[in-house]
C-alpha cells in the first residue's frame, strides 16, 4: 500500500506533495556506500512515479483527483534528506525496520507534486484523519500539515489576519499578515512547532555533504520549527483571504489623496497572483504611517522575547460589599507567574527597572498602551483612564457575570492575559461547585427484580452548591439575592439560570421524578451524562454492590477474581481465560450486555463453554441460550461443545430436517444450548420467538455491523435475559459496527443510530476529534474485553506455536458432487487392480479435495460464484478479515496451483487489497520480490499464497503469524516443513496455525486419524496418501462416506 507525504517549502512557497511504496531495490544502482558528496544522490527507489501518485490521488480512499491539475508544471524533483538503513544487499526505509537505530540519513531525490498555497489548503483539509482505513494512506509528516491546515481555517475564521504593505523593486507588494496576538494562538504556535517531524524540518536537502563513502548526510542545522510552519500558516492564510476578497469587488469611490494609493493598495489586497502595485516613494511613506496606526498596536502583542502585555486579574468583593474589583497591571508572556500590578509600575516612573530577575523595559508607556486598546473593548475600563494612574475599576455583580462569561474571553482573544478566582475560570474545573445534586445510590437485592441498565436503583439525593448541602430554603434565599455570583464559604459560584430552573421544576415534580437506573448512573460514573432530570450531579456516591459494580466497569477486570474451573469442563483454562469466564460472570449477575473482542486465538469458544458451564453448575442456566454464528463455523461449535463441555445438552439447528413448529418448541425445552446461523436466525424468526432465551449469544459478531440488514433486525428481535457478543475485530476502530453489535448488547445505550452518527461517528473518523473518542471509550470500555496476543500478561500464557483444526461443514452442492464422485469412483476401482486401482484412488482422492475446496475448482469453472458454494472458503474470508484488521499478515498453502489462482483473484476482491501467490511457474526473480515484499515492506500484501510444493521449503516468512492449510497433504513433516517459514529463527511472535478440514468428509476421519496416532503420524502416513491405495473397498467405503450431518442446507 502507499502511503502520502509532504512538507512545506518556504523558500518557494509550495507545498511538496509525495508518495512512496515499497520496492525490491537493487544494489547495483543504489550502492550509496562507495560514493560520497554529490555523487551520492540517488533517485529515492520507493517514490511513487507520477502515473502512481495520480492513480492514488484519483482514488475512492481519497478522491483527490483536482489536485492533479496542472500537472506538467507542478511536477518537479527535490532532493530530501531520508532516513534509510543500508545493507550488503539492500537500501531500506526506516520504516521497513523494527530497530531504526541503524538508519542513517541520506539523500534521496523524490519527484512530487508542488501545490500553491490555496491548492494546498484544500488538499490538508481534505485528507482522512480519524479511525478509517483510509487515514492510513496518510503519512505521519503529511498527518501534522493536515493538522495545522485545520488550525489555520480557525485562525481565519477568528479573523486573525492584517493587511500589510511594503516596498519591493517593482514599486509595492500587499501581503496579508497572519495576527497570533492571543497567549492561547502563541501555545499553540509553540506546541505546534515543537511536535513538526524531523523530515519536514530538513525540507528541502539545499545543503548536502558527506564525510566520507559509508557515513550518515551531514546536513546543516534547521531553522527553529516554528519559523517554517509560520510561513506556512502566512501562505495559506494570504491565499484564502485573496481568494475570497476576489468575489466582493471595492465599492467605487473617489481616491482620498492624490499621493496616498490606497485604492491601489486595496486592489493589490485582492488579486489573486501579483499582489504588487505602483506608488510614489512619498505615497508609499504615507500609506505605512497609516497603516502602522492601525495595525501596530495589534502587532505588539505578537509573540517577541521578554515581552510585558497588559494584565486583568478580577477579585471578588469583601465581606459585606457587592462590587467586584478588576485590577491593571502586566504579565509576561512566556512566564505567567511574573506579573506586575499598576500600583508596582505607577511607583516606578523610569524608563526600566528590575523585578524578579527581569528588566522590565517601559512599563508606564506598556501599560497604558494596553489599556487604551483594552478600552476599546469594555466600557469600565474606558471610564476609569480619566484617573491620572488608573489601577482598576469597580464591576457590580452584573458586570462581574458579564465579565467572567463574554469579556474575558474577547480580551485573550485579542492578546490580553485575564486571571479570574478559580471557580469561575474554568467551567469544567467549576462542576464539582455549581448548583446541582449530590447523590448517594445502592442497588436493589437480586431478589426483588432481574437487574438490568434499565433496572431502577434505591438513591438519597441532596442539594448542593459550592460543595456545601444546602435545603429547600437556603435554596430559596439565593434565588432571592437576583445575582448570579454567590459565596458559599469563602468560595464564589456561579449560579446558573438554568440550573435555578432546574432545580426549581424538580421540587414541582419531585413526586414523579425520583427514578435513577443503573444506565444513569453508569454515564454518571463515565463522565458523558452528568445530569438527573436537568439537574448537573456535582457529586456521586455509589455503596455495596453498585459500587463494585462502578469499580469493576470503570478500571477493568483485572479487579476480579479468576473463578475456578467448573467441574464439568475438560480441559484446562489460562489464567486470561478464567478471568474472561469471571467478567462474563459478573456482567450476567447484573444483566448486563458484554462484547468478548480478544484477538483471533485466545480462545473465545473455550471461554464461552466454560461461562456456559459455570452457570450451569451454580444452578443458573435455567433456560436454553440461543448461539448464532456465521453457517462456515456451525460444526466447529458443535465439536468444541461436545469436546470441552461434553454435559451440556446442545441441538445444531439447521438443514432440511430441522424440527419446526411445535416439534421445534418440544426439541429446544430439553437443550442448554441451540446452535444456529444468522440466515436462519432470519428465516425462522416466529419459531425462534416462541421461545423464552435465557441468552443469546453472538459469534463473528461483525455480521451484524449493517443495522439495516435482516439478520441484523432479526437478532435484535429475539428477547433474552443474557446477550454477549464474540468477536475477533477491533469493533472500536470501526464505529458504525461498534453502535450496532453495542444496540444488541444493551439497546439504546449509545441512542437511536442517527444520534450516535452526529454524535460520535462523524467527529471522529472524519476529523479525528480526540474527545469524543474519549468519552465514547469511556462509554463502551465496561461492556467490551479485549485482549490482544500481544499484552505481557497474555504472551506468557501462550505456547510459541498454536495449532488448530478448522472444521466446516459442506454446501449442499458440494455434498452432491462428493457423493456422485465417490459411488461413480468406487465402482471402477471395485473392478481394477494394481497399479490402476492405486491411480484410480491417487485420482479420486484429488477430485474429493478439489470438492472440498469449492465446487469452482472442481468443475473448473473461472469463477467462484456466491460465497455460500463453499463453507471453507466462508470461514477463510472471516479469519482473514480479523487477520488484516489487527495487523497480522498470514500465509495460505494450498496444494493445488489452479486454486491459487482462484484465491487469489477472489481474495484480493473480497480484501481490496493486493494478495501475493507463489507457485511452481513462479520465476526465480518473482518469487525473491514477493519474499522480499512480504518479508520487508511495512504497507506491503498481508496475505501470501504459497504451493505447498515450491513454497513449502527454502523461504524465510517470518513476518506472517498466521499459517492457513487451506487443503491438507496428509504428510505431517511436509506439513510441518511448511508452517516453519513461518516458525523459524527470526520469528519474534507466536504463531497460529489453522488446519482446514471439511466434517462429515475423508478429511476429517483421516485428519481424527493422524490426532489419535500424533506420535507415530509420520510413521503411518510418512508417504503422504499412498498408503490409501492398499486399503480394500469396503475400507475406502467406509473412509470416504459422506455424513449427511455435515451438509448445510439452510433452505
Amino acid at each position: 500500500m502507499a502511503v502520502l507525504h509532504g512538507s512545506w517549502l518556504p523558500k518557494r512557497q509550495r507545498f511538496l506533495l509525495w508518495g512512496e511504496v515499497w520496492r525490491r531495490t537493487s544494489p547495483a544502482d543504489y550502492d550509496i556506500t562507495e560514493v560520497s558528496g554529490a555523487e551520492a544522490v540517488f533517485a529515492y527507489p520507493f517514490c511513487l512515479q507520477q502515473d502512481e501518485l495520480i492513480a492514488l490521488l484519483k482514488s475512492p480512499a481519497l478522491d483527490l483527483g483536482w489536485a492533479t491539475a496542472r500537472l506538467s508544471s507542478r511536477w518537479k524533483p527535490y532532493v530530501l534528506p531520508l532516513p534509510a538503513q543500508v545493507t550488503a544487499t539492500q537500501v531500506l526505509p526506516q520504516h521497513s525496520q523494527a530497530d531504526a537505530a541503524d538508519s542513517s540519513l541520506y539523500p534521496w531525490q523524490v519527484e512530487g507534486l508542488l501545490l500553491p498555497p490555496e491548492a494546498a489548503l484544500k488538499l490538508l483539509n481534505s485528507l482522512p484523519l480519524g479511525t478509517t482505513d483510509d487515514a492510513a494512506i496518510v503519512g505521519a509528516d503529511l498527518r501534522y500539515w493536515s493538522h495545522a491546515a485545520r488550525w489555520c481555517l480557525d485562525l481565519l475564521a477568528r479573523g486573525k489576519f492584517i493587511p500589510q504593505v511594503s516596498a519591493n523593486k517593482a514599486g509595492a507588494i500587499a501581503p496579508w499578515h497572519l495576527l497570533l496576538d492571543s497567549a492561547t494562538d502563541q501555545t499553540r504556535l509553540r506546541q505546534f512547532g515543537e511536535q513538526m517531524p524531523l523530515t519536514s524540518q530538513l525540507y528541502p536537502a539545499e545543503t548536502l555533504s558527506t564525510a566520507a563513502p559509508n557515513s550518515p548526510l551531514q546536513v546543516p542545522l534547521p531553522a527553529p520549527p516554528k519559523k517554517r510552519l509560520r510561513s506556512f500558516l502566512e501562505a495559506l492564510v494570504d491565499a484564502r483571504v485573496r481568494t475570497t476578497l476576489q468575489t466582493m469587488p471595492l465599492p467605487a469611490s473617489a481616491p482620498l489623496s492624490k499621493d496616498l494609493p490606497l485604492r491601489e493598495w486595496l486592489t493589490a489586497l485582492s488579486v489573486g497572483k501579483n499582489p504588487q502595485f505602483e506608488a510614489t516613494p512619498a505615497g508609499l511613506v504615507r500609506l505605512n504611517e497609516a497603516l502602522n496606526t492601525w495595525t501596530a498596536p495589534l502587532q505588539e502583542l505578537e509573540d517577541t522575547p521578554n515581552q510585558l502585555r497588559t494584565c486583568f486579574v478580577l477579585t471578588p468583593p469583601p465581606s459585606g460589599k457587592l462590587d467586584w474589583t478588576l485590577h491593571y497591571g502586566l504579565e509576561a508572556a512566556d512566564d505567567e507567574q511574573f506579573r506586575l500590578d499598576a500600583a508596582t509600575i505607577w511607583a516606578h516612573p523610569v524608563d526600566h527597572f528590575e523585578s524578579g530577575g527581569r528588566m522590565v523595559e517601559a512599563p508606564q508607556e506598556t501599560l497604558l498602551g494596553g489599556l487604551g486598546r483594552a478600552a476599546r473593548l469594555y466600557e469600565p475600563i474606558k471610564q476609569s483612564l480619566h484617573e491620572q494612574s488608573p489601577q482598576s475599576c469597580q464591576l457590580d455583580p452584573v458586570q462581574a457575570y458579564e465579565f467572567i462569561k463574554i469579556t474575558a474571553w474577547r480580551l485573550m482573544d485579542n492578546g490580553f492575559s485575564v486571571v479570574l478566582p478559580p471557580n469561575l475560570a474554568d467551567p469544567n474545573e467549576a462542576n464539582g461547585s455549581r448548583l446541582g445534586l449530590r447523590v448517594q445510590a445502592t442497588a436493589p437485592t437480586r431478589s426483588q427484580q432481574r437487574l438490568g441498565l434499565q433496572s431502577l436503583l434505591n438513591f438519597r439525593w441532596e442539594l448542593s452548591i459550592g460543595g456545601q448541602s444546602v435545603t429547600k430554603a437556603d435554596f430559596d434565599e439565593l434565588v432571592a439575592q437576583q445575582t448570579p455570583l454567590v459565596e458559599i464559604n469563602g468560595q464564589w459560584v456561579e449560579l446558573r439560570p438554568q440550573d435555578i430552573r432546574a432545580v426549581q421544576d424538580f421540587f414541582k415534580n419531585r413526586k414523579e421524578q425520583n427514578k435513577l437506573s443503573i444506565e444513569d448512573v453508569l454515564r454518571i460514573s463515565t463522565g458523558d451524562n452528568q445530569l438527573i432530570d436537568k439537574l448537573p450531579v456535582v457529586d456521586f456516591q455509589a455503596t455495596g454492590k453498585l459500587k463494585e459494580l462502578i469499580t469493576t466497569l470503570t478500571t477493568g477486570n483485572q479487579s476480579l477474581d479468576a473463578i475456578e474451573e467448573p467441574a464439568a469442563f475438560e480441559g484446562t483454562l489460562r489464567p486470561y481465560q478464567a478471568r474472561g469466564v469471571s467478567w462474563l460472570s459478573f456482567l450476567e449477575q447484573w444483566g448486563l450486555g458484554a462484547c468478548l473482542a480478544d484477538d483471533m486465538g485466545l480462545g473465545k469458544t473455550v471461554q464461552l463453554i466454560a461461562f456456559l458451564l459455570y452457570l450451569d453448575q451454580e444452578g443458573a442456566l435455567k433456560a436454553p441460550v440461543l448461539l448464532v454464528c456465521p453457517t462456515s463455523v456451525l460444526t466447529n461449535w458443535e465439536r468444541e461443545v461436545r469436546r470441552f463441555g461434553p454435559t451440556l445438552k446442545t441441538l445444531v439447528y439447521h438443514g432440511d430436517k430441522r424440527p419446526r413448529g411445535a416439534n421445534f418448541t418440544r426439541s429446544v425445552k430439553l437443550v442448554n444450548l441451540l446452535i444456529t446461523s444468522y440466515t436462519l436466525v432470519h428465516r425462522d424468526l416466529k419459531d425462534l420467538k416462541r421461545v423464552q432465551w435465557q441468552g443469546i449469544v453472538l459469534d463473528e459478531a461483525q455480521n451484524i455491523k449493517n443495522p439495516d440488514a435482516k439478520q441484523s433486525q432479526a437478532v435484535k428481535e429475539l428477547d433474552a435475559d443474557l446477550r454477549i457478543a464474540l468477536t475477533g475485530t477491533p469493533v472500536e476502530n470501526r464505529l458504525g459496527e461498534l453502535w450496532s453489535i453495542m444496540d444488541f448488547l444493551n439497546p439504546n445505550y449509545l441512542g437511536p443510530k442517527n444520534f450516535f452518527q452526529r454524535r460520535f461517528a462523524t467527529p471522529i473518523e472524519r476529523y479525528g476529534d480526540t474527545a469524543s473518542l474519549k468519552t465514547l471509550r469511556g462509554l463502551v470500555q465496561p461492556f467490551i474485553l479485549r485482549r490482544l496476543k500481544t499484552d505481557r500478561s497474555i504472551i506468557q500464557d501462550l505456547p510459541e506455536k498454536q495449532e488448530m483444526t478448522v472444521f466446516c461443514g459442506l454446501s449442499a452442492e458440494q455434498a452432491r458432487l462428493y457423493q456422485k464422485t465417490v459411488d461413480e469412483a468406487l465402482a471402477t476401482i471395485d473392478e481394477a487392480e494394481g497399479v490402476q486401482r492405486r491411480g484410480l484412488i491417487l485420482g479420486l482422492l484429488v477430485k474429493l479435495k478439489q470438492i472440498c475446496n469449492h465446487p469452482a475448482q472442481f468443475l473448473k469453472q473461472k469463477s467462484l460464484g456466491k460465497p455460500r458454494r463453499s463453507a471453507k472458503l466462508q470461514r477463510l474470508n472471516e479469519m482473514l478479515e480479523e487477520v488484516i484488521l489487527e495487523g497480522d499478515r498470514a500465509l495460505i498453502f494450498t496444494q493445488f496451483a489452479e486454486w491459487g489462482k482462484l484465491l487469489k483473484r477472489h481474495l484480493e476482491a473480497v480484501t481490496a487489497e493486493e494478495t501475493l501467490f507463489l507457485y511452481g511457474s513462479t520465476s526465480k526473480q518473482g518469487r525473491e520480490e514477493m519474499v522480499d515484499r512480504f518479508q520487508l515492506d511495512p504497507n506491503g500484501p498481508k496475505v501470501f499464497i504459497l504451493s505447498l510444493k515450491a513454497g513449502g521449503v527454502g523461504l524465510n516468512l517470518t513476518r506472517a503469524n498466521h499459517v492457513f492449510h487451506f487443503d491438507r497433504w496428509w504428510n505431517p513433516a511436509v506439513e510441518n516443513q511448511a508452517t516453519d517459514r513461518a516458525f523459524r529463527i527470526g520469528q519474534t511472535r507466536n504463531v497460529q496455525v489453522h488446519k482446514f478440514v471439511c466434517s462429515g468428509t475423508l478429511e476429517e476421519r483421516i485428519n481424527d486419524m493422524i490426532e489419535s496416532k500424533k506420535a507415530l503420524a509420520e510413521q503411518v502416513v510418512g508417504a503422504g496418501e499412498q498408503w490409501l491405495t492398499e486399503l480394500d473397498t469396503e475400507q475406502l467405503r467406509d473412509l470416504l462416506l459422506l455424513d449427511r450431518k455435515a451438509v448445510i442446507d439452510e433452505s
